[in-house]
């Protein structure tokens, strides 16, 4: 057996956080950004922990730190929308992700039908009002109801993607894929 091999015994529970945080970052994911109006303000944060939750009727998922700044506007606007951010959109992600700066200061958003801002250049949105939400560990997990959405194309058209703790683009990652299977 590896010595690299962790398995736990029903007595031992404890998974130090940054082996925790290392495992997770194998699996990749998409990087949106979740927006909403508060009081006539704009307020968003980048989130990885975006999915589909239902279809009929169609919920959407994302979790958030508890101890978020931002959360609390969205909770207490009522809704939000998902921009899908795309590969084009690194320094969005980036920005949305710091804590304290005025992340709007420099973004061009249009309102979605509910009021939310659209950041452009996203590969789509989905508006929401929010349907529920759990508390979960020193995170929430947020539940909406899709009530508009976006389907045009856009001028974008791949993914911003984060795998291994960097962002990854799925072309270069194909390409090579590709290449190296036609050698």
């Amino acid at each position: 057996m590896s010595a690299d091999l962790m398995t736990l015994s029903s007595t031992s529970s404890v998974i130090e956080p940054a082996r925790f945080r290392e495992a997770l970052g194998h699996y990749a994911s998409g990087i949106t950004v979740i927006s909403s109006l508060d009081e006539g303000e704009p307020v968003g944060f980048t989130c990885q922990s975006f999915y589909s939750v239902s279809m009929n009727p169609p919920l959407v998922s994302f979790s958030v730190k508890s101890s978020s700044f931002s959360y609390p506007r969205i909770r207490r606007a009522g809704r939000f929308v998902v921009n899908i951010l795309s590969a084009e959109q690194e320094a969005i992600s980036n920005l949305f992700a710091r804590q304290g700066a005025d992340k709007w200061k420099d973004v061009q958003w249009q309102a979605s039908p509910l009021g939310n801002p659209i950041i452009p250049g996203s590969l789509r949105w989905l508006d929401c009002e929010i349907h529920a939400e759990h508390a979960a560990g020193d995170h929430l997990i947020v539940i909406g109801e899709v009530r508009a959405l976006n389907v045009k194309e856009t001028t974008a058209s791949r993914p911003l993607l984060y795998f291994r703790g960097q962002y990854c683009d799925i072309a270069e990652q194909c390409a090579h894929s590709f290449a190296s299977q036609n050698q």
